[in-house]
């Protein structure tokens, strides 16, 4: 994940063959003039930069045409873009970017070939025949699919939107609210490129957390929401081999396990149509609670100067997302942590079922995974920085353990009933409590149970005729037996 969140500057270029070193010679920096740290590739201005007092020279005097034109083009990017509270063309590109310089292990993206492609075709085969035991759900997988790190950014970037466009507007927003209300009007073009530049500096974030991502990821569906197209079950071949590259497991088991998690997460997702919108609901939610810390904002139009954009980055670096502290708003993120919590601990608890019986490395792959989760991994970073949310993994194994005593207490059937509806779910107290939970809920069914027959036998009562003559005879038989005699009364 980068260090500057909200920086602008265009990755460095993939050096080509014999120009490794050229960049690290460059001034300013072995990131190259391009690089988060030096967003446009401008240098110092004033007297302390390399033209002295001459701001041109010191602009313009260590840069080549290349990094020249890459600059020139990101300000225009910038500057002209009137689209949405996020510059996505921008987002496209720099994750694009970000993906082609490859992981910091030094491991590069690569176009899937044939034999990775059957591979994980097969895998997703083998691995919904499995899980057939472990849920009632059907299959969700119309097609298995194997991506490349640029194809996965491809396939994602509209649920991006979805995800942050609703943080971003609040921003966009801000940026004119802070201004007094009569000085609005006379300032609309510099609000207007304050908000450009706000949506260019998304982008350029959003690009870059999404295309980090592109490198870690190992599907759809790793951050507990369905990013890909529906139906699409889906595993990227280079980054199953580096997860599995240091585990002593054979990579035949980890595709599986992988492909396992992979099924179960389009199962529930295709089978269960409330929970795509509960989930993004659950995410717009939280969001409508963020606020902009407007006096960090104010301090930035105050003192605004359009040829030092790099203001705006600062204050948006030093962090400018602050949750409302209100019941709602702590009550929209413990909705949204326990809708997350629910679909990996389910997905956690089915694949272990269907795994453990089949494969030696299931509790192994399966602890590496939950670690994963537990030490900041992908999901976490990427909707901090994103949508300012950090996730809570404590409340991965809680929810496991609670599918778990549900599936010992009711079976698979009662256990995946519970997805009929949200009301049906647990709530974030009863993750605290799985045991209770279970044991409330089992007389709760039992009550639904006896009030829906007290109301069919209500219904039946409103017949005149049969319904008077069954009850009684019910009624005379059931006094019967209290008394040991037979229907006759003898």
């Amino acid at each position: 994940m980068s260090d500057t969140p909200f920086g602008f500057g265009l990755p460095p270029e993939e050096p080509e063959n014999g120009d490794e070193g050229k960049k690290k010679d460059t001034p300013g920096g072995g990131q190259g003039s391009g690089g988060p740290a030096n967003p446009f590739g401008f240098g110092p201005l004033g007297p302390g930069g390399p033209g002295g007092d001459n701001p041109f020279a010191a602009m313009f005097g260590s840069m080549n045409p290349n990094d020249l034109g890459a600059a020139f083009q990101q300000l225009g990017q910038m500057l002209s873009y009137e689209g949405g509270p996020v510059n996505w063309d921008m987002a496209k590109d720099i994750a694009r970017q970000t993906v082609s310089q490859g992981t910091a292990d030094g491991t590069k993206d690569a176009s899937v070939g044939p034999a990775e492609r059957t591979a994980v075709e097969e895998a997703v085969r083998l691995a919904d025949l499995w899980l057939d035991d472990a849920t009632s759900l059907p299959s969700g997988s119309g097609s298995a699919v194997a991506w490349s790190r640029a194809e996965w950014v491809e396939a994602t970037l509209p649920a991006w939107k979805e995800l942050v466009d609703p943080v971003a507007e609040r921003v966009g927003l801000a940026m004119g609210d802070v201004l007094p209300e009569e000085m609005q009007a006379m300032a609309g073009p510099l609000i207007g490129m304050m908000r450009s530049m706000g949506g260019a500096m998304f982008g350029q974030q959003i690009g870059q957390a999404v295309g980090v991502l592109a490198g870690e990821v190992v599907g759809s569906t790793d951050i507990g929401l369905p990013l890909g197209p529906a139906g699409k079950a889906a595993l990227l071949p280079v980054n199953v081999e580096a997860f599995g590259k240091d585990l002593s497991v054979p990579m035949e088991e980890v595709r599986l396990y992988l492909a396992l998690r992979e099924a179960a997460h389009q199962r529930l997702f295709a089978h269960v149509p409330w929970l795509r919108s509960h989930l993004f609901g659950a995410v717009e939610g939280y969001a409508r609670g963020i606020k902009v810390d407007t006096s960090k904002l104010e301090d930035v139009v105050g003192q605004f100067d359009p040829q030092n954009p790099e203001q705006l980055q600062e204050a948006l670096q030093q962090g400018m997302f602050q949750p409302e502290d209100t019941a709602e708003q702590k009550a929209a993120l413990a909705r949204l942590e326990t809708a997350l919590a629910l679909v990996e601990g389910w997905v956690d608890a089915v694949v272990h079922a269907a795994a453990k019986p089949r494969l030696s490395s299931a509790d192994a792959l399966r602890e590496t995974l939950r670690r994963r989760r537990a030490t900041g991994g992908p999901a976490e970073q990427t909707f901090a920085t994103l949508i300012g949310l950090e996730l809570r993994p404590r409340r991965l194994r809680d929810a496991s353990r609670l599918w778990a005593s549900l599936t010992d207490a009711r079976g698979v059937d009662g256990r995946d009933g519970l997805w009929a509806h949200p009301d049906m779910l647990p709530t974030a107290s009863d993750l605290d409590d799985p045991d209770g939970f279970v044991h409330r809920e089992q007389l709760d069914f039992s009550e639904l149970d006896k009030m829906l027959g007290e109301a069919a036998g209500s219904g039946a009562a409103g017949k005149p005729d049969l319904s008077k003559g069954d009850s009684a005879g019910d009624s005379k038989a059931d006094g019967a037996s209290d008394d040991g005699k037979d229907d006759d009364g003898k």
